[in-house]
């Protein structure tokens, strides 16, 4: 090859990577400049290098607001503010922005653990009635029994609060103690109990004989990855000690994993569908039972009230909208959307509704949009008072399935 050519050969390759440094310099220019002021970058490139006027205007005014402010601002407050307000606006209650703090607790409760004290409660007058105690944890080391009340925590009062505000007052970091006003029968005590990592028992399961019939009981807390493994196990233990009736308690379980709710139906229905979701950005699909149930016929009450919602009711829906059980206690919660959990670059994460659920006969349990709706209504209502020490719809349950007229 004659030196001409090499010449020539070398300037196109030289021209070539010149372009293609200008492209990749031009490209970086335009969107620190977008960054800064999207209205300088050409309208056929603004959406390419800059995305769209409602983030080159959100951009602006956190730029603006970070440079301007009278003092520094801690490194992410601006966008953790940012995300949750945007997320607030949506006026929507199912939908959350959780900065990495909040995440990593979210992430810790649906793993099933939290730093506390080892109990489960319901809402009283006075503060929160105590429905179950952990073995071996704080709660029984310090005496706490069910039927106790805690009325004050750390010399506060609990009158008045929500169930999440008392708790988290009750709640605390490991090794700290937190002093406690507990009244039973109108009898008030003072305990200290020192808080620790619990791990919280996601199914609890008993056998009751009731006039000559065993009935085997179980109770669900959430739907977190791997409740079905703990169900179906409880469920075959009691079959092998001869349970001819079953109670599934899923009262105050406030939802979790839309395919865990699959599987867990699919213990009581050998086929047909269980739910079927619908949303703007996520396919529609009806989840049907899989596998052999445990307990395919047997006769079943599932136990409901207002602290049943999302996956507990999708449950609970599914087997009431298919004959297979009777529902008992008190109306649902009505929630009738799901959300999509997406995380964050920060280490947040967007806990979003995606879409709608309904029941297989095409209910749908919320209201308008996002609102609390109708929820699902009991095939025998039982109330349950604040007050009330006795647990009065399993009660109800266990006289329905034992044949008796009364269960003292």
């Amino acid at each position: 090859m004659s030196s001409r050519r090499i010449a020539i050969s070398l300037l196109v390759v030289v021209l070539a990577f010149g372009a293609v440094v200008a492209v990749i310099l031009a490209l970086i220019v335009g969107i620190w400049i977008g960054g800064r002021n999207g209205d300088l970058v050409p309208e056929p490139f603004r959406s390419t290098l800059v995305g769209s006027n409602d983030q080159i205007v959100v951009n602006e005014a956190l730029d603006r607001i970070n440079d301007s402010y009278y003092r520094k601002l801690p490194p992410g407050q601006l966008a953790d503010t940012a995300i949750a307000g945007a997320v607030k606006k949506l006026n929507d209650r199912f939908s959350t922005y959780f900065t990495p703090a909040q995440y990593k607790k979210f992430e810790e409760a649906q793993a099933s653990s939290f730093t506390g004290i080892g109990v489960t409660v319901d809402r009283s007058k006075r503060g929160l009635l105590i429905r179950s105690v952990y073995k071996g944890s704080p709660a029984k080391e310090a005496g706490i029994e069910v039927g106790d009340q805690i009325v004050e925590a750390n010399g506060r009062s609990l009158k008045g609060l929500t169930t999440e505000q008392s708790s988290q007052l009750v709640k605390g970091p490991a090794g700290t103690k937190v002093r406690l006003k507990v009244v039973h029968d109108g009898k008030e005590r003072t305990v200290v109990a020192t808080r620790r990592a619990i791990s919280v028992p996601v199914v609890a399961s008993l056998m009751k004989t009731v006039c000559g019939k065993k009935i085997g009981i179980v109770a669900l807390s959430s739907f977190t990855s791997g409740a079905h493994a703990e169900v179906y196990a409880a469920l075959q233990k009691l079959k092998k000690q001869g349970a001819e009736a079953y109670i599934f308690d899923l009262r105050n379980n406030g939802g979790g994993l839309v395919d865990e709710a699959q599987l867990i139906a699919s213990a009581f229905l050998s086929d047909g569908p269980i739910v079927t979701t619908r949303g703007r950005n996520v396919r529609t699909r009806t989840l049907e039972a899989t596998g052999e149930p445990i307990v395919p016929k047997a006769p079943l009450v599932v136990l409901t009230n207002g602290g049943t919602a999302s996956a507990s009711e999708i449950v609970a829906g599914a087997l009431q909208d298919r004959g297979r059980a009777t529902l008992i206690g008190e109306k649902t919660f009505g929630k009738g959307v799901f959300q999509q959990v997406i995380e964050l670059s920060n280490g947040g994460a967007l806990d979003i509704t995606a879409g709608q659920y309904f029941t297989p006969k095409g209910r749908n349990l919320g209201g308008k949009g996002v609102a609390q709706g109708a929820g699902l209504k009991p095939d025998l209502l039982v109330k349950q008072p604040d007050e009330a020490t006795k647990d009065l719809a399993l009660r109800a349950a266990l006289a329905k399935l034992g044949g008796c007229a009364k269960v003292n």
